[in-house]
């Protein structure tokens, strides 16, 4: 019996994505080797990278202005090579602040230029429980670029519209949230999202990148940091981690049959109303911090009473296969992370011990 999968990242992945992987693991496609073994420069491996891009293309609708590019390093490496790309020294780029992952994304900025926090909603507790309103953004019409994190998987705050930021260009980490509704990648000058959430396994990062905005990219740093190397090389200037671009591929195509980014969509708003609605209806017992407007849908945060309730629930919850269900070390209690592999029968039987554990402990 497979385990019912609430981990944060790397996550759960669709029970048909692995089943495929499984079926071509020692036998890719007649060719007498697994895909793990060919070449990335042999037509086998590059059929299933280009499949990849195309199915990212269709599912987001993807303009001819940008390109998709797949890296190494994770949404950390990107934290490090936007602004080595397009920060200037001499000039600036805004940051809004609402996470962890966000202010990291900052202290490399700080590293090569002079980043500015163009608003922040951390409150005196060192936490963040929304997302700041469009009246808070102290934004420079002259930054370089203004970069937002998505969504907070610590904290549980997602953005639900994107702020205004003029000519701007947009960067946006979309690490915990990429592919979980349709999204208008024209409004972004570069979005970047590690896999390990909704997309496949560790090891391969997506980055979507404009590509007017990928030329003012710097010249002067080493060529394995900068978007042009990659893009005039279809990624494979380098190579890739293989094996997740073909994982990754398999869930692309997952995702495809469901009906894409609409069906996914509805497929999580659903989950969200599950589970919000019992933290609401059970609020005397479970402590939903967020504020509502900017509550995430992939990552659900609570407490119980006490942090020994926190540590009972948890331990119980995983005799029941389900797991995962910690939350982050620096933010404690419950962390539920439904992403696009989690069903609504998975919500509904988390819920289910919910109300259990409440009438047993409350």
């Amino acid at each position: 019996m497979r385990a019912i999968n609430f981990n944060a990242g790397p996550a759960g992945l669709p029970l048909p994505a692995l089943e495929r992987a499984r079926d071509e693991f020692v036998e890719f496609q007649g060719s007498g080797m697994s895909i793990l073994e060919h070449s990335h420069r042999g037509k086998e491996y590059e059929a299933v990278h280009d499949e990849a891009i195309a199915l990212l293309t269709r599912l987001l609708g993807i303009p001819d202005t940008h390109q998709v590019l797949f890296l190494q390093g994770g949404a950390s490496l990107q934290f490090a090579m936007v602004p080595m790309n397009f920060l200037p020294g001499d000039g600036s780029a805004d940051y809004v602040l609402t996470g962890t992952w966000s202010e990291k994304a900052l202290d490399e900025a700080k590293l090569l230029g002079n980043p500015r926090v163009a608003a922040t909603t951390i409150g005196p507790d060192k936490r963040y429980t929304r997302i700041p309103r469009e009246a808070e953004l102290q934004l420079d019409p002259k930054a370089a670029y203004v970069h937002i994190t998505s969504n907070n998987t610590i904290f549980g705050t997602q953005w639900h519209a994107w702020p205004q930021v003029g000519s701007v260009p947009l960067v946006a980490d979309m690490s915990s949230d990429f592919l979980w509704r349709p999204t208008d990648l024209s409004r972004f000058g570069l979005v970047y999202a590690g896999a390990q959430k909704n997309l496949g396994p560790s090891g391969v990062t997506v980055v979507v990148i404009r590509k007017d905005f990928m030329a003012r990219g710097r010249k002067d740093i080493p060529k394995i940091l900068r978007y042009t190397t990659h893009a005039e090389n279809n990624s494979l200037y380098n190579t890739p981690p293989t094996f997740a671009v073909y994982l990754m591929r398999n869930v692309l195509a997952w995702i495809e049959a469901q009906g894409g980014l609409v069906a996914m969509e509805r497929r999580n708003n659903e989950k969200a109303e599950i589970l919000y609605g019992a933290l609401d209806r059970m609020s005397g017992f479970y402590r939903a911090p967020v504020e509502k407007a900017a509550r995430s849908t992939m990552n659900i945060v609570f407490r119980l009473p006490t942090e020994e309730l926190d540590d009972r629930f948890v331990a119980e919850a995983k005799k029941q296969r389900m797991v995962g269900l910690k939350g982050h070390r620096s933010a404690g209690g419950v962390r539920v992370s439904a992403y696009n592999a989690v069903s609504p029968e998975n919500i509904r039987t988390l819920v289910s011990f919910m109300e259990s554990f409440a009438k047993a402990n409350g």
